[in-house]
Protein backbone atom coordinates (compact mmCIF):
# COMPACT_ATOMS: atom_id res chain seq x y z
CA UNK A 1 0.00 0.00 0.00
CA UNK A 2 1.44 3.48 -1.36
CA UNK A 3 1.15 6.57 0.51
CA UNK A 4 -2.27 7.48 -2.18
CA UNK A 5 -3.57 4.30 -1.08
CA UNK A 6 -3.32 5.25 2.70
CA UNK A 7 -4.46 9.16 2.35
CA UNK A 8 -7.39 7.56 0.61
CA UNK A 9 -7.70 4.82 2.69
CA UNK A 10 -7.70 7.25 5.68
CA UNK A 11 -9.91 10.15 4.08
CA UNK A 12 -12.43 7.26 4.54
CA UNK A 13 -12.58 7.59 7.94
CA UNK A 14 -14.66 9.97 10.12
CA UNK A 15 -12.30 10.51 12.52
CA UNK A 16 -10.07 13.83 12.92
CA UNK A 17 -6.83 13.78 10.94
CA UNK A 18 -3.41 15.30 11.15
CA UNK A 19 -0.16 15.67 9.08
CA UNK A 20 2.87 13.29 9.91
CA UNK A 21 5.65 14.82 8.09
CA UNK A 22 8.04 12.26 8.90
CA UNK A 23 10.05 9.64 7.37
CA UNK A 24 7.85 6.49 8.34
CA UNK A 25 8.00 2.95 7.29
CA UNK A 26 5.52 1.19 9.32
CA UNK A 27 4.79 -3.42 8.45
CA UNK A 28 1.88 -4.25 10.09
CA UNK A 29 3.48 -7.53 11.17
CA UNK A 30 1.96 -10.97 9.94
CA UNK A 31 -1.00 -9.14 8.79
CA UNK A 32 0.71 -8.28 5.03
CA UNK A 33 0.12 -4.58 4.79
CA UNK A 34 2.77 -2.27 4.58
CA UNK A 35 1.73 1.29 5.63
CA UNK A 36 4.58 3.64 3.72
CA UNK A 37 4.30 7.59 4.81
CA UNK A 38 7.25 8.25 4.30
CA UNK A 39 6.51 11.27 2.01
CA UNK A 40 3.99 11.97 4.49
CA UNK A 41 0.16 11.24 4.79
CA UNK A 42 -2.96 12.47 6.37
CA UNK A 43 -3.21 9.86 9.57
CA UNK A 44 -6.17 9.44 11.78
CA UNK A 45 -6.30 6.69 14.61
CA UNK A 46 -8.00 3.47 13.81
CA UNK A 47 -7.26 0.69 15.28
CA UNK A 48 -5.58 -2.29 13.46
CA UNK A 49 -5.36 -5.79 13.64
CA UNK A 50 -2.15 -7.70 14.22
CA UNK A 51 -2.27 -11.65 15.05
CA UNK A 52 0.83 -13.27 16.02
CA UNK A 53 0.13 -16.42 16.77
CA UNK A 54 -1.64 -17.04 19.96
CA UNK A 55 -2.00 -13.04 20.84
CA UNK A 56 -4.38 -11.20 19.14
CA UNK A 57 -2.99 -7.46 19.24
CA UNK A 58 -4.26 -4.03 17.64
CA UNK A 59 -2.09 -0.98 16.53
CA UNK A 60 -2.19 2.34 15.41
CA UNK A 61 -0.10 4.81 14.23
CA UNK A 62 -0.73 8.55 15.87
CA UNK A 63 1.87 11.22 16.07
CA UNK A 64 5.09 9.22 14.86
CA UNK A 65 4.47 6.78 17.45
CA UNK A 66 2.93 2.94 17.17
CA UNK A 67 0.42 1.71 19.99
CA UNK A 68 -0.06 -1.55 20.59
CA UNK A 69 -2.71 -3.53 23.07
CA UNK A 70 -3.52 -6.74 23.65
CA UNK A 71 -7.23 -7.85 22.80
CA UNK A 72 -7.50 -11.84 23.37
CA UNK A 73 -5.17 -14.51 23.26
CA UNK A 74 -6.62 -18.00 22.84
CA UNK A 75 -5.17 -19.36 26.15
CA UNK A 76 -7.62 -16.41 27.95
CA UNK A 77 -10.29 -15.68 28.68
CA UNK A 78 -11.18 -12.16 26.27
CA UNK A 79 -13.52 -10.59 28.42
CA UNK A 80 -10.74 -10.77 31.42
CA UNK A 81 -9.12 -7.55 30.17
CA UNK A 82 -8.43 -5.28 27.15
CA UNK A 83 -5.53 -3.61 27.82
CA UNK A 84 -4.76 -0.28 25.65
CA UNK A 85 -1.03 -0.56 26.18
CA UNK A 86 0.35 2.80 25.36
CA UNK A 87 1.82 5.94 26.99
CA UNK A 88 -1.89 7.43 28.44
CA UNK A 89 -2.59 3.71 30.10
CA UNK A 90 -1.11 4.36 33.62
CA UNK A 91 -1.13 1.03 34.27
CA UNK A 92 1.58 -0.26 31.85
CA UNK A 93 5.07 1.17 31.33
CA UNK A 94 5.85 3.72 28.59
CA UNK A 95 8.48 1.61 26.81
CA UNK A 96 5.09 -0.43 24.99
CA UNK A 97 4.71 2.98 22.97
CA UNK A 98 6.52 2.40 19.74
CA UNK A 99 8.83 5.15 18.39
CA UNK A 100 7.71 4.40 14.68
CA UNK A 101 11.48 5.83 13.47
CA UNK A 102 13.15 3.72 16.21
CA UNK A 103 10.98 0.76 17.22
CA UNK A 104 9.03 -0.78 15.11
CA UNK A 105 10.28 1.18 12.06
CA UNK A 106 11.41 -1.55 9.64
CA UNK A 107 14.60 0.07 8.09
CA UNK A 108 14.20 -1.11 4.06
CA UNK A 109 11.00 -2.24 4.66
CA UNK A 110 11.41 -5.55 5.79
CA UNK A 111 8.97 -7.68 4.84
CA UNK A 112 8.30 -10.73 7.32
CA UNK A 113 5.17 -12.64 5.22
CA UNK A 114 4.10 -16.33 6.87
CA UNK A 115 6.73 -18.77 7.06
CA UNK A 116 9.69 -16.38 6.58
CA UNK A 117 12.71 -15.98 9.02
CA UNK A 118 10.83 -12.92 10.73
CA UNK A 119 7.61 -14.41 10.99
CA UNK A 120 9.03 -17.62 11.98
CA UNK A 121 10.77 -15.84 15.03
CA UNK A 122 7.65 -13.84 16.14
CA UNK A 123 6.14 -17.03 15.82
CA UNK A 124 8.22 -19.12 17.94
CA UNK A 125 8.16 -16.41 20.48
CA UNK A 126 4.64 -16.04 20.86
CA UNK A 127 3.66 -20.16 20.79
CA UNK A 128 6.44 -20.24 24.09
CA UNK A 129 5.45 -17.31 25.68
CA UNK A 130 1.96 -18.64 25.28
CA UNK A 131 2.07 -22.50 26.57
CA UNK A 132 1.94 -22.36 30.69
CA UNK A 133 5.26 -23.67 31.19
CA UNK A 134 5.66 -23.91 35.01
CA UNK A 135 7.85 -20.99 36.83
CA UNK A 136 7.73 -18.70 33.27
CA UNK A 137 5.67 -15.55 32.31
CA UNK A 138 2.32 -17.13 30.34
CA UNK A 139 -0.90 -15.53 30.34
CA UNK A 140 -2.26 -14.81 33.38
CA UNK A 141 1.15 -15.29 35.14
CA UNK A 142 3.13 -12.35 34.87
CA UNK A 143 6.07 -11.34 36.28
CA UNK A 144 6.62 -7.57 38.64
CA UNK A 145 9.37 -6.46 35.90
CA UNK A 146 7.76 -8.99 33.16
CA UNK A 147 4.32 -9.40 31.30
CA UNK A 148 3.34 -11.73 28.67
CA UNK A 149 2.47 -8.38 26.76
CA UNK A 150 5.76 -7.47 26.75
CA UNK A 151 6.81 -10.58 25.79
CA UNK A 152 4.97 -11.04 22.63
CA UNK A 153 5.45 -7.75 22.09
CA UNK A 154 9.32 -8.45 22.20
CA UNK A 155 8.81 -11.32 19.72
CA UNK A 156 7.63 -9.16 17.18
CA UNK A 157 10.11 -6.28 17.77
CA UNK A 158 13.06 -8.89 17.01
CA UNK A 159 11.13 -10.17 14.20
CA UNK A 160 12.41 -7.82 11.09
CA UNK A 161 15.83 -7.64 12.89
CA UNK A 162 15.78 -11.87 12.18
CA UNK A 163 14.17 -11.45 8.71
CA UNK A 164 17.85 -9.50 7.84
CA UNK A 165 19.68 -11.92 9.58
CA UNK A 166 21.35 -14.04 6.47
CA UNK A 167 22.48 -10.71 4.86
CA UNK A 168 24.09 -9.03 7.78
CA UNK A 169 26.36 -9.98 10.44
CA UNK A 170 25.74 -12.22 13.00
CA UNK A 171 26.98 -9.70 15.68
CA UNK A 172 25.19 -6.56 14.34
CA UNK A 173 22.04 -9.02 14.16
CA UNK A 174 22.09 -9.54 17.81
CA UNK A 175 22.54 -6.30 19.02
CA UNK A 176 19.85 -5.03 16.73
CA UNK A 177 17.62 -7.50 17.74
CA UNK A 178 18.38 -6.81 21.84
CA UNK A 179 18.02 -3.12 21.09
CA UNK A 180 14.39 -3.33 19.56
CA UNK A 181 13.35 -5.44 22.64
CA UNK A 182 14.66 -3.45 24.87
CA UNK A 183 13.05 -0.34 23.76
CA UNK A 184 9.35 -2.34 24.30
CA UNK A 185 9.86 -3.44 27.71
CA UNK A 186 11.02 -3.10 30.96
CA UNK A 187 13.50 -5.66 31.69
CA UNK A 188 14.95 -8.10 29.82
CA UNK A 189 12.57 -10.29 28.04
CA UNK A 190 14.62 -12.47 25.13
CA UNK A 191 18.46 -12.13 25.17
CA UNK A 192 18.81 -15.86 25.68
CA UNK A 193 16.33 -16.34 22.92
CA UNK A 194 17.74 -13.98 20.57
CA UNK A 195 21.58 -15.50 20.85
CA UNK A 196 19.87 -19.12 20.58
CA UNK A 197 17.63 -18.37 17.74
CA UNK A 198 20.06 -15.94 15.38
CA UNK A 199 22.68 -18.34 14.38
CA UNK A 200 19.84 -20.31 13.02
CA UNK A 201 18.20 -17.31 11.25
CA UNK A 202 21.55 -16.48 9.45
CA UNK A 203 21.19 -19.65 7.40
CA UNK A 204 20.26 -18.93 3.98
CA UNK A 205 16.69 -20.50 3.86
CA UNK A 206 17.60 -22.09 0.59
CA UNK A 207 20.06 -24.46 2.45
CA UNK A 208 17.88 -25.14 5.40
CA UNK A 209 17.62 -29.00 5.93
CA UNK A 210 16.63 -31.61 8.75
CA UNK A 211 19.66 -33.66 8.15
CA UNK A 212 22.31 -31.16 7.93
CA UNK A 213 21.12 -28.01 10.11
CA UNK A 214 23.60 -28.34 12.65
CA UNK A 215 26.87 -28.31 10.71
CA UNK A 216 25.58 -25.60 8.88
CA UNK A 217 24.66 -23.52 12.00
CA UNK A 218 28.48 -24.47 13.21
CA UNK A 219 29.77 -22.60 9.64
CA UNK A 220 27.80 -19.55 10.73
CA UNK A 221 29.56 -19.44 13.84
CA UNK A 222 32.93 -20.36 12.64
CA UNK A 223 32.81 -17.19 10.60
CA UNK A 224 32.35 -14.75 13.56
CA UNK A 225 35.16 -12.16 13.87
CA UNK A 226 36.26 -9.47 16.27
CA UNK A 227 33.66 -7.29 15.13
CA UNK A 228 30.73 -9.97 16.03
CA UNK A 229 32.27 -10.05 19.78
CA UNK A 230 32.10 -6.61 20.34
CA UNK A 231 27.97 -5.85 18.99
CA UNK A 232 27.66 -9.47 21.19
CA UNK A 233 29.06 -7.51 24.11
CA UNK A 234 26.97 -4.43 23.61
CA UNK A 235 23.78 -6.66 23.42
CA UNK A 236 24.81 -8.27 26.97
CA UNK A 237 24.65 -4.82 28.43
CA UNK A 238 21.77 -3.40 26.66
CA UNK A 239 19.78 -6.38 27.79
CA UNK A 240 21.24 -5.82 31.31
CA UNK A 241 20.51 -9.69 32.13
CA UNK A 242 20.45 -11.12 36.09
CA UNK A 243 22.39 -14.05 37.27
CA UNK A 244 25.44 -13.23 35.15
CA UNK A 245 27.86 -12.53 37.79
CA UNK A 246 31.45 -12.34 37.59
CA UNK A 247 34.48 -14.01 35.84
CA UNK A 248 38.33 -14.14 35.89
CA UNK A 249 37.88 -14.20 31.92
CA UNK A 250 35.83 -12.55 29.14
CA UNK A 251 33.37 -11.06 32.03
CA UNK A 252 30.52 -9.48 30.36
CA UNK A 253 31.09 -6.58 32.10
CA UNK A 254 34.40 -5.58 30.88
CA UNK A 255 35.97 -5.45 27.14
CA UNK A 256 34.86 -7.47 24.36
CA UNK A 257 37.14 -10.88 23.80
CA UNK A 258 39.16 -10.97 19.92
CA UNK A 259 37.56 -14.77 19.93
CA UNK A 260 33.78 -15.05 20.82
CA UNK A 261 33.77 -18.78 20.29
CA UNK A 262 36.57 -19.12 22.27
CA UNK A 263 34.30 -17.14 24.97
CA UNK A 264 31.47 -19.47 24.54
CA UNK A 265 33.55 -22.61 25.20
CA UNK A 266 34.58 -20.99 28.77
CA UNK A 267 31.26 -20.12 29.49
CA UNK A 268 29.49 -23.71 27.99
CA UNK A 269 29.93 -25.35 31.60
CA UNK A 270 27.61 -22.64 33.28
CA UNK A 271 25.33 -21.74 30.04
CA UNK A 272 23.38 -23.62 28.01
CA UNK A 273 23.13 -21.27 24.98
CA UNK A 274 26.73 -20.45 25.33
CA UNK A 275 26.95 -24.63 24.81
CA UNK A 276 25.16 -24.34 22.02
CA UNK A 277 27.39 -22.02 20.36
CA UNK A 278 30.25 -23.99 21.62
CA UNK A 279 29.40 -27.00 21.22
CA UNK A 280 26.94 -27.46 18.37
CA UNK A 281 23.07 -27.34 18.05
CA UNK A 282 23.07 -31.35 17.78
CA UNK A 283 21.77 -31.54 21.28
CA UNK A 284 19.22 -28.96 21.00
CA UNK A 285 18.17 -31.38 17.75
CA UNK A 286 18.33 -34.34 19.22
CA UNK A 287 16.71 -33.30 22.06
CA UNK A 288 14.10 -30.64 22.32
CA UNK A 289 12.85 -30.45 18.85
CA UNK A 290 12.77 -34.61 18.72
CA UNK A 291 10.74 -34.51 22.21
CA UNK A 292 8.32 -31.61 20.32
CA UNK A 293 7.86 -34.08 17.54
CA UNK A 294 7.27 -37.44 20.10
CA UNK A 295 4.78 -35.13 21.85
CA UNK A 296 3.19 -34.41 18.74
CA UNK A 297 2.75 -37.69 17.00
CA UNK A 298 2.06 -38.95 20.60
CA UNK A 299 -1.43 -36.97 20.00
CA UNK A 300 -1.09 -33.78 22.16
CA UNK A 301 -2.02 -30.62 20.86
CA UNK A 302 1.24 -28.28 20.07
CA UNK A 303 0.58 -26.21 23.84
CA UNK A 304 0.63 -29.35 26.03
CA UNK A 305 3.96 -30.46 23.39
CA UNK A 306 5.23 -27.74 24.09
CA UNK A 307 5.14 -27.70 28.23
CA UNK A 308 5.83 -31.61 27.93
CA UNK A 309 8.97 -30.45 25.54
CA UNK A 310 10.04 -27.79 28.22
CA UNK A 311 9.31 -30.60 31.20
CA UNK A 312 11.42 -33.19 29.70
CA UNK A 313 14.49 -30.89 28.88
CA UNK A 314 14.30 -29.41 32.24
CA UNK A 315 14.47 -33.32 34.07
CA UNK A 316 17.38 -33.62 31.35
CA UNK A 317 19.41 -30.61 32.26
CA UNK A 318 19.44 -28.31 35.28
CA UNK A 319 18.25 -24.70 33.97
CA UNK A 320 21.34 -22.47 34.22
CA UNK A 321 19.88 -19.38 34.98
CA UNK A 322 18.72 -21.10 38.41
CA UNK A 323 22.02 -22.85 38.54
CA UNK A 324 23.37 -19.24 38.29
CA UNK A 325 21.15 -16.96 40.91
CA UNK A 326 20.68 -20.08 43.42
CA UNK A 327 23.46 -22.46 42.90
CA UNK A 328 23.58 -25.84 41.12
CA UNK A 329 22.26 -27.67 44.04
CA UNK A 330 18.46 -25.85 43.59
CA UNK A 331 18.68 -26.34 39.86
CA UNK A 332 19.54 -29.98 40.10
CA UNK A 333 16.43 -30.14 42.83
CA UNK A 334 13.94 -28.28 40.54
CA UNK A 335 15.18 -30.93 37.37
CA UNK A 336 13.89 -33.67 39.76
CA UNK A 337 11.01 -32.19 40.41
CA UNK A 338 10.15 -31.73 36.74
CA UNK A 339 10.57 -35.42 36.71
CA UNK A 340 8.65 -36.31 38.65
CA UNK A 341 5.99 -34.40 37.32
CA UNK A 342 5.98 -36.13 33.81
CA UNK A 343 5.95 -39.38 35.84
CA UNK A 344 2.38 -38.49 37.48
CA UNK A 345 0.80 -39.95 33.66
CA UNK A 346 -3.01 -38.77 33.91
CA UNK A 347 -2.13 -36.45 36.33
CA UNK A 348 0.62 -34.43 34.65
CA UNK A 349 -1.36 -31.20 34.30
CA UNK A 350 -2.46 -31.03 38.12
CA UNK A 351 1.29 -32.07 38.97
CA UNK A 352 2.33 -28.92 36.31
CA UNK A 353 0.53 -26.48 38.15
CA UNK A 354 1.10 -27.40 40.92
CA UNK A 355 5.28 -27.34 40.03
CA UNK A 356 4.62 -23.73 38.87
CA UNK A 357 3.41 -22.85 42.54
CA UNK A 358 6.17 -24.30 43.94
CA UNK A 359 8.41 -21.70 41.46
CA UNK A 360 6.84 -19.00 41.89
CA UNK A 361 6.93 -18.81 46.38
CA UNK A 362 8.61 -18.50 48.15
CA UNK A 363 11.39 -17.71 46.20
CA UNK A 364 10.76 -17.25 42.32
CA UNK A 365 12.98 -19.71 40.69
CA UNK A 366 12.74 -19.36 36.76
CA UNK A 367 13.36 -21.92 34.21
CA UNK A 368 14.24 -18.97 31.45
CA UNK A 369 17.11 -20.54 30.06
CA UNK A 370 14.74 -23.85 29.55
CA UNK A 371 12.09 -21.38 28.25
CA UNK A 372 14.70 -20.18 25.63
CA UNK A 373 15.80 -23.13 24.32
CA UNK A 374 12.01 -24.26 23.72
CA UNK A 375 11.60 -21.30 21.41
CA UNK A 376 14.96 -21.98 19.38
CA UNK A 377 13.43 -25.41 18.91
CA UNK A 378 9.99 -24.37 17.71
CA UNK A 379 12.10 -22.20 15.32
CA UNK A 380 13.63 -24.49 13.33
CA UNK A 381 10.26 -27.27 13.19
CA UNK A 382 9.27 -23.87 11.81
CA UNK A 383 11.81 -22.71 9.69
CA UNK A 384 12.43 -25.96 8.34
CA UNK A 385 8.84 -26.41 7.29
CA UNK A 386 7.74 -29.73 9.34
CA UNK A 387 5.48 -28.00 11.86
CA UNK A 388 4.05 -26.54 8.92
CA UNK A 389 3.19 -30.22 7.51
CA UNK A 390 2.13 -31.60 10.48
CA UNK A 391 -0.51 -29.27 12.17
CA UNK A 392 -1.07 -26.64 8.51
CA UNK A 393 -0.61 -23.19 7.72
CA UNK A 394 -1.84 -21.79 10.92
CA UNK A 395 -0.71 -23.57 14.01
CA UNK A 396 -1.52 -22.94 17.39
CA UNK A 397 -1.63 -23.87 20.81
CA UNK A 398 -4.91 -25.82 20.26
CA UNK A 399 -2.95 -27.39 16.75
CA UNK A 400 -3.05 -31.36 16.61
CA UNK A 401 -1.21 -33.84 14.54
CA UNK A 402 -3.82 -35.50 12.19
CA UNK A 403 -3.41 -39.12 12.95
CA UNK A 404 -4.70 -41.68 10.26
CA UNK A 405 -7.99 -43.53 10.87
CA UNK A 406 -7.42 -47.16 12.30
Amino acid sequence: MNSSQLNSRFKKQSAPSKTVGTQLAFLALFGGALFDCRDGCHEVVPWFNCGIGEASLEYRLLANKVYLRHVATIALDSSKRDLNISAQDSSWPTPLCFDAVHGMALDGMTDCSPWSRGWCTAMACSLEASAAKPGNVFPGADFDDLSYDELIAAGAAIAPVMQRAAGQPLGRTIRDAVTASRRVTRSNANLGIVLAIAPIAAVPTDIITTTLFPDIIAAVLATLGPADATAVWEAIAIAQPGGMGDRDTWDVAGSAPNDLLAAMHAAAAYDQIAHLWAHGYQTLCNGLVRDLLGELHAGHALGDAIVRSYLRQLSREPDSLIARKHGLERAADVSARAACVLAQADNWRNATAEFDRQLRWPVRLNPGTTADLVAAGLYILLIDGRLRSLLGATPSLQSRVSLPSA
